[in-house]
């Protein structure tokens, strides 16, 4: 079998990666910089080239997309993984643009990376991608394993001219996502144009839309382009296509469907040549349901879906988006950026962000003028972040674990908190009701165990163990920024168990 070759510049991720795949029965070769590769492959015959390439992102002297483009040149079959420390979007969709086989984002547990490997041995052979230059800035960030999957979406997703359907909660950053689809795409030297359906009144959306003749209605002076004819070879984005009024939906589900329009007044069919992306913060499922919603038109736009996760669900991309929204917010008021403390930085983690990364990026831009040193401490937060309960206070703590739905009007909160836990089962998974008043995490427990035995269930103790440990290893892997043995060490388990943990409780 033919060796998997690896590049990187740091010893230590070599010398791990070749004694487990020497455990695997996997030959391996090593090399410290592209230089080398391209001279082993100049002179390799056909059993000792590679099978698979691994190569890190950025090397001294030269770029591990570098290598990947020209080995690609030459060996287009060649499975090449891509490692990188910078997980940013740049880095996964160049990887996937110059053809490579998978995208590793380090710390990588070396369990999936084998088995990524194993994978990639079995990969025949892939479609060449052609690479596009990259912007020298990220355009998005995200270690989580969410918003890394999000990345791959992109990636694969570049070449393609299909329709996507881009869900999540106002603020998440659904238009960046729509920009990075358009930028990555064959369209990217065409337009890229963004409506909000749901900031412009009915009388005038489609006006916006398809434009209108001159005299198509009073004070229509002139003929006026729409934003399919202004996205001409390029992109439209439709945000918020969730509030889209019904008779309209029906005249974009034309469009979509023959690639023709006509204008406000108009006679005179007029083609688009526009790749359509949409957005909604809805449940467009529950819209069709009832009768908002075409169902056709669903379908025909749900080609693709991206789900984009709120910025609770990926708490460990707040320090590094905090950081990078700092100097952006210093460059652009001309200032020299402001460092943030890490008990700010813990402080700003425990934080909702109910706006999301919009949020988030007002706070930065609020403490670049409004905090008095250049080193951001917790008490420099803005009032809705430090109003939140510090994370050592107990009922907050209790309530962390099990949060508290709203109580039915009228009810008393012991009495509502087991009327709603009633209501929700047999959802087990579904968070459940909180501690009474004043009381502490244990009590918490208490009383979500009482509620689970009294509805006659027998899994309680898989149920509440499940729970208890995920936001456990979820609390000790952000305290750790994400570092898994750290974080096993902080909480007294084995690497080994804190892996095998992971995986079971689905917390990849």
């Amino acid at each position: 079998m033919k060796p998997i070759w690896i590049v990187d510049d740091d010893q230590s991720i070599r010398f791990v990666l070749e004694k487990a795949l020497q455990r695997e029965g996997l030959p391996s070769r090593s090399f410290t910089n592209p230089r080398e590769v391209l001279s082993a492959l100049e002179t390799a015959g056909d059993d000792d080239g590679p099978q698979i390439l691994v190569s890190d992102i950025r090397m001294p002297g030269g770029s591990g997309l570098d290598l990947l483009e020209k080995v690609k040149a030459k060996l287009p079959g060649l499975p090449v993984i891509i490692m990188t420390a910078f997980s940013d979007l740049d880095s996964a969709v160049s990887a996937f643009q110059g053809g490579a086989f998978e995208y590793l984002p380090k710390p990588f547990d070396l369990t999936k990376a084998i088995e990524l490997i194993r994978r990639a041995v079995e990969e025949s052979q892939r479609e060449e991608v052609a690479e596009e230059r990259m912007a020298a800035a990220p355009e998005m960030l995200g270690q989580a394993p969410a918003m890394q999957d999000v990345f791959r979406a992109i990636g694969r997703l570049s070449q393609s001219m299909v329709t996507v359907m881009i869900t999540g909660e106002s603020g998440s950053g659904k238009e960046l996502v729509a920009r990075a689809l358009h930028k990555h795409s064959p369209r990217a030297n065409g337009p890229f144009v963004a409506i909000n359906t749901a900031a412009i009144p009915k009388d005038l959306l489609e006006s916006e839309l398809f434009g209108h003749e001159r005299g198509a209605f009073t004070g229509a002076q002139t003929m006026r382009r729409g934003r399919f004819e202004q996205a001409e070879g390029g992109t439209l984005f439709l945000d918020e296509i969730g509030d889209m009024p019904f008779d309209l939906q029906t005249r974009l589900l034309r469009v979509l469907s023959d690639g023709h329009f006509y204008r406000v007044g108009g006679h005179n069919a007029v083609k688009a040549n526009v790749r359509v992306i949409a957005a909604t913060h809805q449940d467009l499922e529950q819209r069709v349901k009832e009768g908002n919603f075409r169902e056709d038109l669903f379908h025909r736009l749900n080609v693709i879906r991206l789900r984009l996760p709120a910025l609770r669900e990926r708490r460990e991309d707040v320090f590094m988006l905090a950081r990078h929204f700092l100097q952006q917010s210093a460059k652009q008021l001309g200032v020299e950026p402001k460092r943030i403390s890490d008990a700010a930085l813990q402080q700003l983690s425990t934080f909702s962000f109910p706006g999301n990364v919009r949020q988030l990026e007002n706070i930065c831009h609020w403490l670049t003028v409004m905090a008095p040193a250049q080193v951001i401490e917790a008490k420099d937060l803005p009032p809705e972040v430090l109003g939140a309960r510090p994370p050592g206070d107990s009922a907050a703590a209790a309530k962390a674990l099990w949060p508290a739905k709203p109580e039915p009007a009228g009810a008393a909160p012991e009495t509502a908190a087991l009327a709603e836990t009633a209501a929700a089962l047999p959802d087990t998974e579904q968070h459940l009701a909180g501690p009474a008043p004043g009381g502490s995490w244990e009590a918490g427990l208490e009383a979500e165990a009482q509620a689970l035995l009294a509805t006659g269930h027998s899994d309680v103790w898989d149920v509440l163990t499940r729970r208890f440990e995920s936001r456990l290893i979820q609390t000790a892997l952000l305290s750790t920024r994400g570092r898994r043995i750290e974080a096993a060490q902080k909480l007294g388990i084995g690497r080994n168990t804190i892996t095998r943990k992971i995986q079971e409780l689905h917390l990849e």
